[in-house]
């Protein structure tokens, strides 16, 4: 016989839900990291491919480095860049979802009877006479 405590803890279809969501969110970031390699992989072939045939054709080394370096440096930094700003809109996309979500149950939790007490509230605590405030008239 097994103890509560040695039960493994089933999701609830919501959090299950969730979790999906995040898995899905994960090998989106893993397929996107993969593919703009792959990408700036390429363009980089390309170009010292054409620069070797410059450097062959002209003989001018010297002065073709100076525009491969700039291309190489220029693809580099956009494909960090483009990857770190992803990155960064997609976390703040899972929070923003999982606050989402906690406001929603916490609603739901509270239910209908209270709506009048919670949004008489102010967000400092304060009562206020009507939510939300009448627009002002002008006079």
């Amino acid at each position: 016989m097994t103890t509560p405590e040695e039960q493994p803890e089933t999701p609830s279809p919501l959090e299950a839900m969730m979790l999906a969501d995040d898995t899905a969110a994960a090998e989106a970031d893993a397929d996107r990291w993969r593919y703009g390699f792959y990408v700036v992989l390429t363009g980089l072939v390309v170009t010292l491919a054409g620069f070797s045939v410059a450097v062959v054709s002209t003989g001018q080394a010297s002065t073709l480095f100076a525009g491969l370096a700039g291309v190489v440096g220029t693809l580099t930094g956009a494909y960090f860049g483009v990857q770190s700003g992803q990155a960064g809109k997609a976390k703040a996309e899972a929070e923003l979802r999982r606050v989402n979500e906690r406001a929603m149950r916490m609603a739901s939790y509270v239910g209908p009877q209270h709506i009048e007490e919670i949004m008489g509230r102010a967000p400092g605590g304060a009562a206020v006479t009507r939510w939300p405030r009448p627009p002002k008239q002008r006079s």
